[in-house]
């Protein structure tokens, strides 16, 4: 990887595309420190140290956003809205007939489904930058902060409503900075400044963790966690980069003089076809109990359980409900994502068949049966890997977002994976030496 990052700089244009990319993500960390106006910052750092690491129901939103959200940043919001409007687009696409005819008109129809996109983004972005400044107006963005309802100072309507919109405007130029990546600089915008967030937060992490170890002044526990770190890149490398191939062969066909077909390719199916979405799902579902309970306020029974169940994150039920609900996420994104019927019928349409299998229904039942075959590994990897976070809680007394498993560590290492495989092919493009032995 290394070498293909140097081998990148020795090329002109695509030194210019690096530093670009470098250059907005600079940029993108120092809007993610600039308060938005009518915080009172000396009372966010003080809520903050407070804190300690321990960031509750916000955890996961702030480390989408690199830290920003609990500081109220112009940044806030971070990428969030734009990956929930991208999810919900991609589950509209298989409900919706409309926008299932748009994906297959190709690039003008895939043009206004990014469109559509950016609007439910903006929306999004409304709705929860309104939920967040009405949080910190009541005090509970930080529990047990003796100034935490003092964090915005004027809570007059004018007020409320500049934060809103500063917050959707800037969620609408992270956006645009992603967009701007993409089409001038390396890799996916949008992963790169996902990449840029979680990565932000890796540091203090490790260093939290080295502050709370008792061991040798902390340097045995901060050890164990970059050997532990080290092994699950390596485990996440393996499993990102398996995948089972189907092989296909092609039929000869004459028109006229010359003949088509005859080639052999293959259908490549990943261990984890799902990616990321799985966790991402199930974390957003099991902060839904906790978050009706912080709102409400109760006392009643129902919130005293759900209080010592499904918050802090330790309790056996909430790790099984965690685990159950990664797998059942893996088989339903898996099921609308890849549909076995449109590959068979583009296969036979295209005179190909898979070595064996019937073309037309046989050679759908066989991919749907590879594929859940492949999926239940995928799976049950996805829900381990998310539980490290749960497992540093209990054995370093970490905070929920340990750096090293669940949603971080699969985001970096598929991202670096995909930026680096960018890189080569465009050198391989330039017939760069290196890249053609």
């Amino acid at each position: 990887m290394l070498t293909a990052f140097a081998r990148a700089f020795q090329t002109p244009d695509l030194r210019k595309k690096l530093l670009f990319t470098l250059g907005i993500m600079v940029l993108f960390r120092i809007g993610a420190h600039v308060p938005v106006p009518g915080v009172s910052y000396e009372n966010v750092q003080a809520c903050m140290d407070e804190a300690k690491g321990a960031q509750g129901l916000f955890g996961l939103v702030n480390m989408f956003s690199g830290g920003a959200l609990l500081q109220i940043t112009i940044f806030a919001l971070g990428i969030m809205p734009y990956i929930t409007a991208s999810i919900i687009l991609q589950l509209l696409v298989v409900v919706i007939p409309r926008l299932e005819a748009l994906k297959k008109e190709g690039q003008s129809g895939q043009g206004k489904i990014t469109q559509y996109t950016r609007y439910l983004t903006v929306a999004l972005a409304i709705l929860q930058a309104t939920g967040l400044v009405a949080t910190a107006r009541s005090g509970t963005l930080f529990q047990n902060c003796s100034v935490a309802s003092q964090i915005i100072p004027d809570q007059s309507i004018f007020t409320t409503a500049v934060m809103v919109i500063t917050m959707t405007a800037g969620t609408g130029l992270i956006m645009w900075l992603g967009e701007v990546i993409t089409d001038r600089g390396i890799g996916n915008g949008m992963s790169i400044l996902m990449f840029v967030s979680i990565a932000a937060g890796f540091p203090g992490a490790l260093w939290a963790i080295k502050k709370q170890g008792k061991l040798a002044d902390g340097w045995i526990e901060f050890g164990a966690v970059i050997i532990c770190g080290l092994a699950m890149v390596a485990l996440v490398v393996f499993v990102e980069q398996a995948q089972r191939r189907i092989p296909v062969q092609y039929a000869k066909r004459m028109i006229g003089r010359r003949s088509y077909g005859g080639t052999s390719t293959y259908i490549p199916l990943k261990v984890n076809q799902a990616g990321v979405i799985p966790v991402i799902f199930a974390s957003s579902l099991l902060y839904i109990p906790a978050l009706i309970v912080q709102f409400s306020g109760s006392q009643a029974g129902w919130a005293q359980w759900i209080q010592s169940h499904f918050v802090k994150g330790d309790h056996p039920l909430y790790i099984a409900t965690y685990f159950l609900l990664i797998v059942f996420f893996a088989f339903f994104y898996v099921a609308i994502s890849f549909n076995p019927e449109e590959v068979a019928d583009n296969m036979k349409k295209y005179g190909g068949f898979i070595p064996g299998i019937r073309a037309g229904r046989p050679t759908a039942e066989y991919l749907s049966y590879v594929l859940n075959r492949i999926t239940w590994p995928g799976s049950l990897y996805l829900g381990l890997i998310a539980l490290v976070p749960t497992v540093a809680l209990i054995m370093f007394n970490a905070n929920q977002n340990f750096p090293f498993g669940g949603t971080s560590i699969l985001i970096i290492v598929g991202v670096g994976l995909e930026t680096v495989k960018q890189i080569e092919s465009q050198l391989q493009q330039r017939h760069y030496e290196g890249f053609l032995r």
